[in-house]
């Protein structure tokens, strides 16, 4: 499946999606940006039999695609410019076997173009249009880059492995002592792992839920919502709490236990990075936070 993103450039959204690892910006959003989008296919129609556009579409396939028809693009590149000469994306795709543009159907439906050619077609647009969406294209690959967004991703895999081994020691060392049946022993589990989001967060995951009814539409859950400190906790108090089941010790205990832990080690690494202690609450996150240091 491919990767999707999306930008907003003066007002508009516009989608991105990847293909063998390189971005391809939809020319249909950027064309609705100035004109409705019924029109949208005429622009690009327009923009596409201009002999400028055709000599640039050329010059970049002939770089970076091997299989580029070169003789059917000369045939276009002398017949553009004329009155009678015509074009759109599947004929010039189809007559030369072109990679950088090309048009889908459906949801995301539209005309992409490889960012260069998209950036090409901005300045169509208006130079300043152009000048936004690069911009906005650079913001987007420096928040995916971000180094708190890279330890973010890499914390949360881990608190998921470590809480593996919670779950471990529950089915191990409580289930066989509780009455649930087969059918109802998640019941269990999540009650396990709300011991550690009331440690941590102060709350169950389904009072979490009740409280951010937008987030939970949109499939995320109280863990995603964590910083990166909380995160590392986590991913501590999982393996704590296992040894602590393991050891018998009753839940009244291992709360007061893993409350005291996560209030030790939240003074500890707060101080090492504040902004490692922000919440989570979007992509921009940890990038906003640290521009927001340097002001």
């Amino acid at each position: 499946m491919a990767k999707r993103n999306s930008i907003v450039v003066e007002g508009t959204k516009i989608n991105i999606t990847s293909f063998n690892e390189e971005d391809y910006i939809c020319l249909t959003d950027m064309a609705g940006s100035k004109d409705d989008d019924s029109r949208a296919a005429d622009v690009i129609k327009n923009w596409i039999r201009n002999r400028s556009t055709i000599e640039f579409l050329g010059t970049w396939e002939s770089l970076y695609n091997k299989d580029f028809k070169v003789v059917e693009f000369d045939h276009f590149r002398k017949e553009a410019g004329l009155p009678t000469f015509t074009m759109s994306v599947s004929n010039w795709v189809e007559s030369t076997n072109a990679k950088g543009i090309f048009s889908v159907k459906g949801r995301y439906g539209g005309t992409y173009a490889h960012r260069d050619i998209a950036f090409e077609f901005g300045s169509a647009i208006s130079p300043i249009f152009k000048l936004h969406i690069i911009k906005e294209y650079q913001r987007l690959k420096e928040i995916e880059t971000d180094k708190y967004g890279l330890e973010w991703n890499v914390r949360r895999i881990l608190s998921k492995t470590n809480y593996k081994i919670h779950t471990d020691a529950v089915k191990k060392h409580i289930l066989p002592k509780t009455r649930y049946s087969a059918a109802k022993e998640w019941l269990e589990y999540a009650d396990e792992a709300d011991l550690l989001n009331i440690a941590l967060f102060g709350c169950t995951s389904k009072q979490w839920r009740e409280l951010n009814p937008t987030k939970v539409l949109n499939g995320e859950n109280i863990r995603d919502m964590a910083s990166i400190n909380e995160l590392a906790i986590l991913s501590n108090i999982e393996s704590l709490s296992s040894t602590l089941i393991k050891n018998d010790i009753t839940k009244k205990n291992r709360l007061k236990i893993l409350i005291d832990t996560v209030r030790e080690q939240r003074e500890t690494l707060d101080k090492i990075d504040i902004i490692k202690s922000l919440k989570k609450e979007s992509g921009t996150t940890f990038l906003d936070a640290k521009r927001k240091l340097k002001e």
